[in-house]
């Protein structure tokens, strides 16, 4: 998917919110340092397209299922949805490794999203080698930019209680993963 259909597929997820619009806007206008820097790095990881958006989309649902942000779990499941990634693969994020609906090459990238969403967050070095081995230093670090910026955006939706916007109503939402207790 190239980068105008992306900024395409989140105009249309951005127009179906339902109710809580102004939620997180509500906050950001009270510091306007904070809104242009989430504005800009928002539009910079959206203008990124080494990386196929579907993968990073799949990746970013992952870190917000483990982070359990309500918003961010409504919202990527429509943009998931608009980037043409079908329901029964969503379903799949929580037992991704064995999931015969998943490809190797998504398998790879939720695993990912999924160690650095963990607390801590430790990539084991077979996963990097796996991740090195089929995708660029380029591709890899826009995956991570986009996969520690959902732990960003679902931290701060969080602290702020931004609500769900009803971007998935009627529609298969994402659900947030067990708590993983040691």
């Amino acid at each position: 998917m190239g980068i105008v259909k992306r900024i395409w597929a989140y105009l249309r997820v951005l127009r179906k919110a339902r109710r809580h619009r102004g939620d997180l806007l509500g906050w950001l206008v009270r510091r306007p340092q904070l809104l242009v820097a989430q504005g800009t790095y928002e539009s910079s990881l959206m203008l990124m397209g080494r990386m196929p958006a579907q993968l990073k989309s799949l990746a970013v649902a992952k870190s917000a299922m483990i982070v359990n942000c309500e918003y961010c779990l409504d919202i990527g499941a429509e943009i998931a949805r608009a980037e043409g990634i079908p329901d029964e693969k969503l379903r799949a994020l929580l037992t991704y490794a064995d999931s015969p609906v998943l490809s190797d090459d998504e398998k790879l990238v939720v695993g990912f999203a999924a160690a650095v969403s963990a607390s801590p967050a430790i990539v084991p070095d077979e996963l990097r080698a796996q991740l090195e081995a089929r995708f660029t230093r380029a591709q890899i670090a826009e995956l991570a930019a986009e996969i520690a910026w959902e732990n960003q955006r679902a931290r701060l939706n969080q602290a702020l209680a931004v609500r769900p916007s009803g971007f998935s109503d009627g529609s298969f939402c994402l659900v947030p993963e067990p708590a993983q207790r040691s």
